[in-house]
């Protein structure tokens, strides 16, 4: 029998898993209590000459003793070798029934294939919830920005017409709405929404945010020039999240917003990674919502703006409107026109 332990940070699970551990020390039998980076640590220490003991002995030892218990799977980093590992040691214990205790530090679905398919037999391992764990992440930083702007940009508070948007920026912004709202409900392709600043491309990312999290589903929502400020803080020794957690957490998260994609700096290593963000939901075809400042060509580097132009999972929104910010404008329209690769799925 496995019992596998989800929740959000702090909701218990690793004191259930000591207080597990130590029960079944004090009925004499054998027990092993270890965190899954731990785990990993010492495996790979075992190859340096000084250590007491060896890689076979450890492993062997964590396939076999009675009762194990890992902590926090799912933060080790995501290397093929230590995928290997870890399938390799549960898949041992699994078809050898050997008793197991697990608690989860990410939402199951981010968990390699096989190792999400022995967690979800039924007929073997029992879950116990400590609470909603789709609403966590390991980007905290980021949901921070994302809390301050659900309290604020909503659907009811979007304003259709514009800040004194002449009718055809009033028609964009009416389309631009409509195009949301229909993604709040049903979540499918990549919307992206193109206008000057302050034309509403975020308020509508937020409230798509907004009333698909109202079900209880997760949102990753990324300002781009802070992603990438994240990520490249996460080889830092003082940093929490390690860089595969946190580019993982982002690259798979069943819904996405990547806000003002091109104001970041273009570094060739900002360009590869957003591309392989990108690549990997147009491929997996994640519902992705994106927000830009100005049409492509002068701002993304060219695999990113082919991708983009893919009308088969993405539609654009041209939002032609003044900045609502700019309350002391004068009538007017903002000039623009669409780019030939625009069309609209829906």
């Amino acid at each position: 029998m496995w019992l596998l332990f989800t929740g959000a940070s702090g909701s218990g699970k690793t004191h259930f898993l000591a207080a597990i551990i130590t029960r079944v020390i004090e009925n004499n039998l054998q027990a092993f209590y270890i965190s899954v980076p731990d785990l990993l640590d010492h495996l790979r220490s075992t190859f340096t000459p000084s250590t007491d003991i060896s890689y076979d002995q450890l492993f062997q030892h964590l396939r076999t003793v009675p009762v194990l218990a890992l902590d926090d799977l799912g933060s080790h980093a995501t290397t093929p070798w230590a995928q290997e590992k870890l399938n390799q040691i549960l898949s041992h214990r699994f078809n050898s029934q050997l008793p197991t205790i697990i608690a989860l530090s990410v939402p199951i679905r981010q968990l390699d294939p096989q190792l999400r398919a022995r967690l979800e037999d039924k007929n073997v391992v029992g879950h116990v919830s400590l609470g909603d764990q789709s609403v966590t992440s390991t980007h905290w930083q980021l949901d921070r920005i994302k809390s301050a702007l659900k309290s604020r940009m909503t659907f009811s508070n979007f304003d259709t017409k514009g800040n004194r948007a002449e009718p055809t920026g009033q028609e964009s912004l009416q389309r631009a709405f409509s195009a949301a709202k229909l993604f709040s409900q049903e979540p499918s392709g990549w919307l992206v929404f193109v206008g000057p600043e302050g034309s509403g491309k975020t308020h509508l990312a937020i409230a798509v945010v907004r009333e698909i999290e109202s079900k209880g589903e997760y949102v990753c929502f990324a300002f781009v020039p802070d992603l990438l400020d994240h990520l490249r803080y996460t080889f830092s020794p003082q940093s929490a999240v390690t860089y595969d957690q946190l580019f993982e957490d982002v690259r798979t998260s069943p819904y996405l917003v990547l806000d003002d994609l091109g104001s970041h700096s273009s570094t060739p290593w900002a360009e590869e990674k957003l591309y392989q963000i990108i690549v990997h939901r147009q491929e997996a075809r994640l519902p992705t919502i994106i927000t830009l400042r100005d049409f492509m060509e002068d701002h993304l580097p060219a695999p990113v703006q082919s991708r983009l132009k893919d009308i088969s999972i993405v539609s654009w929104f041209p939002i032609l409107a003044p900045d609502f910010r700019d309350k002391g404008a004068n009538p007017k329209s903002t000039k623009g026109t669409k780019p030939n690769y625009y069309k609209s799925r829906r």
